[in-house]
């Protein structure tokens, strides 16, 4: 029986040269969408809407009872949201059995740009664990699709999908030089991953904002150990 195969898309740009409809493809948005998505939903939040533009956020939030509207533009927490992109923004006791509508630069445009993929889950380091086993449990093709900067390639997110290969890749089939790369990669920055980090353009940008302590909490390995799936327009926690 032959492997399910896995690639790596370093950019939404790219997405067009990819075939997902039989794929599982995992959004990545290390700083810092799916890593705050993991963190929501680990912490018990009821659902998590992704959203493309604020407006249809602040719309949705005024219309979803026993909901919170978040997201950010450019960094920053964006006109007319209650709250921000960090995922240590949202404790238990703050988050659980809420709806989050969310909307991101780059994370919730992704997602809406994959909506033919077989499978739609978001992966991070917070819930890296959890993103492979369930990979390596349904045995399908997987597309690890990078938000990037603005259609700009960046290197945290390609350090993630290192990540997943470098934990899983034995049991796929490979023939991806994106793969390769975000492979290498991670396995020279894997042992001090926030170290190794700092020297990006999108950790210089989030810095002015004085967002270190954000992005080193995102670079913790299965912190948030949850799985997240798209399930209609809703992001939820899949228990096993």
């Amino acid at each position: 029986m032959s492997k399910p195969k896995i690639e790596t898309c370093f950019s939404p740009s790219l997405l067009h040269l990819y075939d997902i409809s039989n794929s599982i493809v995992v959004i990545i948005d290390v700083f810092r969408a799916t890593s705050t998505i993991a963190a929501v939903m680990h912490h018990g939040a009821k659902a998590i809407i992704p959203v493309s533009a604020v407006d249809e956020c602040i719309r949705l939030g005024s219309e979803i009872e026993n909901s919170l509207t978040a997201g950010e533009r450019d960094g920053k927490v964006a006109p007319g949201l209650q709250h921000g992109n960090s995922p240590l923004e949202y404790p238990r006791e703050f988050i659980e059995g809420k709806t989050l509508v969310l909307t991101t630069t780059n994370g919730t445009r992704l997602l809406h740009m994959c909506s033919e993929a077989n499978e739609i889950i978001t992966g991070s380091f917070l819930n890296l664990g959890a993103v492979c086993d369930y990979l390596l449990a349904q045995k399908k093709d997987v597309l690890l699709a990078c938000a990037s900067w603005k259609d700009r390639y960046n290197l945290e997110d390609s350090l993630f999908a290192g990540a997943v290969y470098d934990a899983i890749g034995q049991e796929f089939e490979m023939n991806c030089d994106s793969t390769r790369a975000a492979t290498h990669l991670y396995r020279q920055a894997k042992h001090d991953l926030y170290g190794f980090i700092q020297d990006s353009s999108h950790f210089l940008r989030l810095s002015k904002f004085g967002l270190q302590y954000d992005m080193e909490y995102c670079c913790k390995i299965n912190q948030h150990n949850v799985l997240v799936k798209l399930e209609g327009d809703q992001l939820l926690a899949i228990n096993d």
